[in-house]
């Protein structure tokens, strides 16, 4: 059975006036899409420690991101109709209501939290796997489209594992 598309979002920080700066999606046949966005002019919160954290800089958005209509529509044309997940609802959530409140677009997708998909038991043991995929993907940053197949990797990792118990 094949893996659910999972999305990762990467903001301008925590909190009010945050936005998304990159969004990066796996599909379940393992394809990657992964854009930079270009701040809006509104778009003005920036947090430092969001910054080194995912290493993304303001001058980077400006020069190398697209625009955010553009984003928006790419991930409205790839994810059209499907269940998305995410392990951040509650941050995902409201920066790609942003994305797409800003740009006048609805999304054509729903996004869920990845931890409905998890039992009890697949769920405790969600946070050692991913550390341990994160480890073996050898990354040692935060980006959208690599956070996203760490999770899409470690989902199928619990439920292999769940399914041997």
């Amino acid at each position: 059975m094949l893996p659910p598309t999972v999305l990762d979002v990467e903001a301008s920080g925590f909190g009010r006036g945050s936005y998304p700066i990159e969004v990066g999606f796996v599909e379940p046949e393992g394809a990657l899409f992964c854009s930079l966005i270009q701040p809006l002019p509104d778009w003005q919160h920036w947090d430092e420690q969001a910054e080194a954290l995912h290493g993304i800089s303001r001058d980077v958005l400006h020069s190398r991101g697209k625009p955010a209509d553009w984003v928006a529509q790419q991930i409205n044309r790839r994810l059209h109709g499907q269940t998305v997940y995410c392990d951040g609802w509650g941050h995902d959530y409201p920066w790609l209501a942003r994305l797409f409140e800003s740009t006048g677009q609805v999304p054509g997708f729903k996004l869920q939290d990845l931890r409905m998909l998890l039992s009890e038991a697949e769920a405790a043991r969600w946070h050692e796997t991913t550390l341990q995929v994160r480890a073996e993907q050898n990354l040692r940053r935060h980006r959208a489209s690599s956070d996203a197949r760490v999770l899409q990797l470690a989902l199928q990792r619990v439920k292999r594992v769940a399914a041997l118990l």
